[in-house]
């Protein structure tokens, strides 16, 4: 048997009869005649194939069959009502999943942040972080994530991207480093000086810097390690020096790493939210984007500060 036709003012219609025991008292609850209920119930039924009440003059009792099916009849309205929930909390952006991908620094930093704050605002909302590399940023925008965080990079048509802050590359060496004493480090103070680089991103972005430097004012690191707190850990013992925006200071620190600005010239690195083109946000992660682009700006200027 079929029951595409039964709806859901038919469900309402006999839960409130069974609530009330009465088809004129439900009637009031719905907002309804009690001819308009009666006929909702008698419509039930004749899809059913089976009588829902035993009715008297004075009252409407469940039948056996009418008992039998009202916990179906129930389980239905609640897991209608629990879809209705959920899409108006999706459609005024409450709930749902939000994928950010983001590089390991700020996915450890500014990203939690970010959640912490837009939980307190929509609980409902499950923000994960996809740790992604940042020369796969973009391309994971265009792919599968809803959006990301990291350092400027070329999108192409499929991608676009929104500037948050600025951070100036800056120095990171051990306290009892000879370069830590210096206010300013000029890129010429760097020559003979064993730098680590992190990833081949990092190795170009240094590389760009330098383009219009006389030969002899490039640098080239001795080395390339795939993550930030490898080049910080060889760089905390004394063993060399790494170059990373400034932002990375509150992982930095923890491995005890003195910052100095890098001057002449001086590069400054813009953090970035990416988005896709080609495919619009859910509202869950519409929203959190727009959160994002604020909270982002938020910690730049509570952790960050003036370079020194």
């Amino acid at each position: 048997m079929a029951l595409t036709r039964i709806t859901i003012r038919q469900f309402e219609a006999f839960l409130a009869i069974v609530d009330q025991n009465s088809i004129a008292a439900a009637a009031q609850r719905l907002g309804l005649t009690s001819s308009a209920v009666s006929q909702l119930l008698a419509e039930l039924e004749r899809e059913l194939g089976f009588r829902l009440f035993d009715r008297t003059t004075r009252r409407v009792s469940l039948s056996t069959a009418g008992r039998d099916f009202l916990t179906s009849a129930e389980s239905v309205l609640r897991h209608l009502r629990a879809a209705e929930q959920t899409a108006s909390d999706i459609r005024n952006r409450a709930a749902g999943i939000v994928r950010v991908g983001a590089p390991l620094v700020l996915a450890s930093t500014a990203m939690p942040y970010a959640i912490a704050g837009y939980a307190a605002q929509k609980p409902k909302v499950v923000v994960r972080v996809v740790d992604t590399d940042v020369e796969q940023l973009v391309e994971r925008v265009a792919r599968d994530v809803d959006l990301a965080i990291g350092p400027d990079r070329a999108t192409g048509d499929r991608v676009q991207r929104e500037a948050v802050f600025s951070s100036p590359w800056v120095l990171w060496c051990a306290e009892h480093h000879p370069l830590a004493r210096k206010r300013r480090v000029r890129w010429q103070d760097l020559r003979g000086t064993p730098i680590i680089a992190t990833g081949r991103d990092h190795e170009a972005s240094v590389a760009k810097m330098l383009v219009d430097q006389p030969t002899d004012a490039r640098i080239a690191p001795v080395e390339v390690v795939d993550n930030v707190t490898t080049a910080f850990g060889l760089a905390s013992q004394g063993l060399a020096v790494t170059l990373a925006p400034a932002y990375v200071r509150p992982l930095a620190q923890t491995f005890g790493l003195a910052m100095r600005r890098v001057v002449e010239p001086e590069t400054i690195r813009e953090v970035c939210i990416y988005r896709p083109v080609d495919r619009s946000l859910s509202p869950p992660a519409d929203g959190f984007a727009e959160y994002l682009g604020v909270s982002l700006k938020a910690w730049d200027r509570k952790t960050q500060g003036a370079a020194s």
